[in-house]
């Protein structure tokens, strides 16, 4: 589905190797990130190469783009799907390897390219029924109004240094906005009062924040302007992103994103405006899980009551799957008791029962249930007719009921 949304939007997947330069990380990410510091996989090859199992996948994509001159052909629309690999502890909807699905847009500076991206996401929650979940927006400037910020950003810590965790404390001088992204419970409570990047913004930022909260409103997406947002990784700029579910817990955000006008060009490339997200597979599945309805009853379980009853239906079975319009066709091949196969065939949520043992060999009958009416009948087939021939009059009674 993920990727159905995204080749509708005009996005090609790309895809890149598990493990890149150590180097692009770094540089990419940021070397105060909580990634760079504490949670690569990193390695030397056999040349003495340092290599890092992908911890991400916008740096690798930057990286391939680059390698391959794509921003020659103009404009690039691409999206992703695969592993990535974090040491940090396991937790709900967290692993050590887990898969993410992403977006990255490059080449459009403006607004809209912000808001496709934000709206690709939650058409892929809705499309899932997940409809308690939340868009938080916020903007962090750029490089004309990031250097106020950081001076407001001093200003307030500096008195509380000593409140701060260790790792707050080692970043406050080098990159006090990774303060605002700590999960310490003390340095949460002094986040709540700082100053905001909201305060600060550049008339250009601000221009562009109320331009992407005017599309929003215009395609009727419901946001929330939370200025407490910030990224873990380094080379966000202007618009950033959260969509949030009450579903996970404290640990809410099923999405997270933004712009980064300047890493392609950090990492090589011509200046290039960019933009996109990234979210968690198995984070999101958490909370489709929680919304998801009970699926509707489709297809057929096959039930044979002994061996010879299972030999007959076997070419049956056949002949059903071969026909686009039988649906699922489930067969247990344990000999179990018809009890224990009629509970099998709730949980495949099949919608009918056939039921063949010895009576109904020697009568060269079926027996038909309607697991939802609860209701059967008996379909007359003849015990030496052709697989292809039953399959047909068991499509034609299922379809009459």
């Amino acid at each position: 589905m993920a990727r159905e949304l995204a080749t509708r939007f005009g996005y090609g997947e790309i895809r890149t190797p598990m493990f890149e330069s150590t180097d692009l990380f770094v540089r990419g990410v940021g070397e105060t990130t909580d990634i760079v510091e504490k949670e690569m996989y990193t390695f030397q090859d056999k040349g003495g190469r340092s290599m890092t199992l992908r911890p991400e996948w916008t740096a690798p994509v930057v990286r391939a783009v680059l390698q391959h001159n794509l921003l020659a052909q103009g404009p690039q629309r691409l999206f992703y799907i695969g592993p990535f690999f974090r040491y940090e502890r396991p937790q709900a909807g967290r692993y050590r390897q887990a898969n993410q699905f992403g977006i990255e847009c490059f080449g459009y500076a403006g607004a809209e390219a912000d808001v496709e991206v934000m709206q690709l996401a939650i058409l892929l929650l809705r499309r899932y029924g997940i409809a308690d979940a939340t868009l938080r927006v916020n903007s962090i400037g750029d490089a004309m109004c990031r250097p106020h910020y950081r001076e407001a950003l001093l200003e307030y810590f500096r008195p509380f240094a000593g409140q701060l965790s260790a790792d707050s404390r080692s970043r406050l001088e080098r990159n006090p906005m990774r303060i605002l992204d700590s999960k310490d419970p003390e340095d949460r409570k002094l986040v709540e009062n700082a100053p905001t990047f909201l305060d600060q913004l550049c008339d250009a930022c601000e221009e562009h924040f109320a331009e992407v909260r005017g599309y929003l409103d215009a395609l009727g997406l419901p946001y929330v302007v939370d200025p407490r947002i910030v990224r873990g990784f380094d080379y966000y700029t202007r618009t950033v992103f959260e969509i949030v579910s009450p579903s996970l817990g404290a640990q809410n955000a099923v999405c997270g994103g933004g712009r980064y006008d300047g890493l392609v060009e950090s990492l090589g490339g011509p200046p290039t405006p960019a933009v996109g997200f990234g979210m968690g597979e198995e984070r999101f599945l958490m909370v489709a899980r929680e919304h998801e309805a009970e699926p509707p009853r489709e297809g057929l379980q096959v039930i044979a009551l002994g061996d010879a009853a299972r030999a007959w239906l076997m070419p049956v079975v056949g002949a059903l799957r071969s026909r686009d319009d039988a649906g699922p066709v489930h067969m247990d091949f344990a000999t179990r008791r018809i009890a224990a196969q009629f509970k099998v065939a709730e949980r495949n949520h099949a919608r009918w029962a056939l039921i063949v043992g010895d009576d109904e060999l020697a009568a060269g009958s079926i027996v038909v249930r309607d697991l939802d009416a609860r209701s059967e009948q008996k379909l007359e087939v003849g015990i030496g007719r052709e697989a292809t021939a039953v399959a047909g009059a068991i499509v034609s009674a299922i379809g009459a009921a």
